[in-house]
């Protein structure tokens, strides 16, 4: 089999679910930490147009976004899929996929929200962004697929850890136990799937590092 490699960076999401679906399929792979304040000409070679993390080199191929990546991987290495077989389940797990990546923008804006009307905005968009996932997503299942782990949990997986940080750095919480009981559930249900307990970023780093970039973004 050709060599897998991965260009990440350590506090990234992205790179996270690329690093939790290689685990998952008991895929061997060298992982390459990128210093994206001053990008290593690997990466630039494989991703000249974003010039982001996270790149899968797979032989002399390189691919670049992490949800293009897992499809790829899911494609090359159908052993212990990710996705449902049935036609309609996979259509359904791509469509909340699509859905949670195309609200990427409105939790990036509750995020660099400063105090005052433009973070009540934030916080009431974002509200219905978890109202809908929990409500017509994941609903009373233990994992967005069912009782396994699949692709549509990796790609909220973020939410099971990064946001924390989020709300943190914000100083504001929405997602608990009372406001949104089973897709709190399902975050404890997420972390404690082995191959996503081992392999977290250190909290507090992580939580320091979103407080520096929110701060940079709001000055």
């Amino acid at each position: 089999m050709a060599g897998v490699k991965l260009l990440g960076f350590w506090a990234s999401s992205f790179a996270y679910r690329v690093i939790w679906t290689l685990k998952l399929k008991g895929i061997n792979y060298e992982y390459i930490e990128e210093d994206l304040r001053n990008k290593s000409q690997l990466l630039l070679h494989h991703n000249p147009v974003h010039k982001k993390v996270p790149v899968l080199l797979h032989g002399d191929k390189a691919v670049a976004e992490s949800l293009v990546i897992l499809e790829y991987i899911e494609e090359t290495w159908p052993e212990n899929p990710l996705l449902p077989t049935d036609a309609y389940e996979r259509a359904m797990a791509r469509f909340w996929i699509n859905f949670g990546e195309s609200k990427n923008a409105t939790f990036f804006q509750f995020f660099k929200s400063a105090a005052g009307e433009e973070q009540e905005k934030a916080i009431k968009e974002t509200v219905e962004i978890l109202k809908i996932i929990e409500e017509q997503s994941l609903g009373d299942k233990k994992f967005f697929g069912g009782e396994a782990i699949g692709l549509v949990d990796i790609a909220f997986g973020w939410l099971a850890y990064w946001f924390e940080g989020i709300e943190e750095a914000v100083g504001t919480k929405l997602l608990n136990s009372t406001t949104f009981p089973r897709l709190h559930a399902w975050i404890q249900n997420f972390k404690q799937v082995p191959v996503i307990k081992e392999n977290l970023p250190d909290r507090q780093k992580l939580w320091a590092h979103s407080k520096r970039f929110r701060e940079s973004l709001i000055q």
